[in-house]
């Protein structure tokens, strides 16, 4: 019998791995998803033929390997969709696309498993990637921002000259005289552009996010979310833009902050895991809904496999570490059953794994791992007849071309806003009649807002879209509610004695921390799927110290080197 992969959780990592298990290995994996929702926080909520995506999902990665990964999955588009006319975007349709099927039972009918074909028309095909263009705006005091936020005239003007000024003699002193301990949040964004300007569009925003002061939030959630960039960077490629026509080479050759365009499934990014898992399932792997992880069993030999260091005694001693099997809850009726496994991948928070592993691990690692604290997550949903944006010395708008603004207002709880027209047609059931926005609001599971009864969080988000200048209540349609916990991993608490975990988790063989919440660390949806690309290649390897999976998006320059930025336009016009 071939070996069995247990793996905890149907998101990015998850499915990411249960694919490549089957495409380069004999093992056998079994993917355990505790909700009836596939994707984790990357699916695709669909209400009543509108689609919500949580968060907001850009395909874009600097990851040449991720990029193809997509494109096989959902190839190009090849023609318009259905807004790209009207809209005048410019979009760099693919010609022929090379698809290359995991197994037969997933050819769609072809005989052969690698397959050139036309590049598939939205219009007429759904498993096509959109390439859609990027706006994210700043909405502050009934004016629109750029963000990343660069000084530019209008934005002097609509900021004032004499705070304009002040802004960019507090940037020049940041830079003359930088903060010395950059440890915290607060100072690594004083450090890059200033206090003014971090007190202005920064500090509230970023305290609305995760509900406690910047000075407690480790700069690490900083350098992972806007690596390398500044408001000099910001203004550069503004100029540069204006400069060159050459996208392809644009694109590489900035942040992932700075990008102008990206990739996007037609029915948004739940359609890429439902994808995954159909392939996973046709050929042979296995996708269980409404199965918890509620047990994990293990062992240890010491005196054998590699060096770890011992969190309780601090000495090094030689120990090789196994899981040996899982115990799963059936989510309906209660019914629980032991699975015996080869290797173990977890997507689970970091809390629940240690919480639930027997024997009961070193006091140390359960006290670090409790003290791990997550930021839960909601969205309000409201179909509306059309928007009415009142910016400042201009008429009220009934649309806005954004695909998500940033709400820097702090008289109101929600934090962003998304407009889902802008990320795909696809996503709206009347496109042409209506505008489906989700209100995105930053929250404690068991807190006054997450507890608050849907319909009455239905009129705090109508309230503050009318607060703000943003929508009517008579033109709004319908609405729901949409709850995520443990959306995003906190960057306090505990989390600067996260090595402590993973000290503690790399002695085993065969037990891979992959994803956001499997490793505690706010990782994009590109990097999680490359902690369980590397967790596979270490298994082909024949490799059993798993500390490289914890040095993905850990290098200052990962978004600019040169091995990840080979993403060229032309090449997947040729093959996808």
């Amino acid at each position: 019998m071939s070996k069995i992969a247990i793996i905890a959780g149907a998101g990015p990592a998850g499915l990411t791995a249960a694919y490549d298990l089957l495409k380069r290995t004999d093992v056998h994996p079994i993917v355990l998803e505790s909700t009836q929702a596939i994707g984790g926080i990357a699916q695709t909520f669909n209400y009543k033929g509108n689609r919500i995506d949580i968060g907001g999902h850009r395909f874009f990665s600097k990851s040449k390997r991720v990029m193809d990964w997509w494109f096989n999955i959902l190839p190009h588009q090849g023609a318009p969709a259905a807004d790209s006319i009207e809209k005048g975007h410019e979009i760099d349709y693919a010609a022929e696309v090379i698809v290359e099927f995991l197994c037969k039972e997933c050819a769609s009918g072809h005989e052969e498993l690698r397959v050139t074909k036309p590049a598939p028309d939205p219009e007429k095909e759904d498993q096509v990637m959109l390439q859609r263009p990027r706006l994210s705006r700043i909405y502050f005091r009934r004016n629109f921002f750029p963000y990343p936020i660069g000084i530019t005239l209008t934005v002097a003007r609509r900021l004032g000259i004499v705070n304009t000024c002040l802004i960019g003699f507090s940037y020049i002193k940041a830079h003359l005289f930088p903060l010395k301990d950059e440890s915290f949040l607060d100072a690594f964004f004083v450090n890059r552009f200033g206090r003014r300007l971090y007190e202005t569009f920064f500090r509230d925003y970023t305290e609305k996010v995760w509900g406690v002061p910047c000075a407690q939030i480790r700069a690490d959630w900083g350098a992972q979310r806007i690596k390398g960039l500044s408001l000099k960077r910001a203004v550069f490629h503004a100029v540069k833009d204006l400069l060159t026509s050459d996208f392809a080479k644009a694109q590489v050759e900035r942040e992932t902050s700075l990008i102008t365009r990206f990739f996007y499934p037609k029915f948004g990014p739940g359609q890429m895991w439902e994808t995954v898992t159909d392939q996973v399932r046709s050929c042979g792997g296995e996708v269980r809904m409404g199965r918890r992880v509620v047990g994990v069993r293990w062992e240890s030999v010491p005196g054998s496999g590699f060096p770890v260091q011992d969190v309780q005694n601090k000495e090094q001693e030689t120990r090789n570490s196994q899981i040996t099997s899982v115990t799963i809850e059936n989510s309906d009726t209660g019914e629980t059953e032991e699975l015996p496994c080869d290797y173990f991948f977890s997507t689970m928070p970091v809390r629940h794994l240690i919480g639930m592993m027997h024997p009961k691990p070193d006091d140390r690692v359960c006290e670090v791992a409790e003290g791990l604290i997550y930021r839960d997550f909601l969205t309000v949903g409201l179909l509306l007849k059309k928007l009415h944006v009142e910016e400042k010395g201009k008429k009220a708008a009934a649309d806005v071309p954004d695909n998500w603004i940033y709400i820097q207002d702090g008289g109101v709880h929600v934090g962003r806003i998304q407009i889902f027209n802008n990320w795909s047609p696809y996503m709206v059931a009347d496109r042409k009649n209506s505008i489906w926005i989700g209100l995105e609001y930053f929250v404690n599971e068991g807190d006054k807002i997450w507890v608050m009864p849907d319909k009455e969080l239905i009129a705090l988000g109508i309230a503050e879209m009318e607060k703000i200048g943003f929508a009517r209540k008579a033109d709004i349609l319908d609405a729901c509610v949409l709850r995520m916990p443990k959306a995003y991993p906190a960057y306090f608490g505990s989390y600067n004695q996260l090595d402590v975990v993973r000290d503690f988790t790399v002695q085993f063989s065969n037990l891979f921390l992959i994803g956001r919440n499997g490793m505690h660390r706010y990782n994009n949806q590109d990097h999680s799927m490359l902690t369980a690309m590397t967790a596979v290649d270490n298994i082909v390897a024949g490799i059993t110290d798993h500390r490289n999976i914890w040095d993905v998006n850990v290098e200052p320059t990962y978004h600019e080197e040169k091995e990840q930025s080979e993403v060229d336009v032309e090449a997947r016009k040729r093959a996808v």
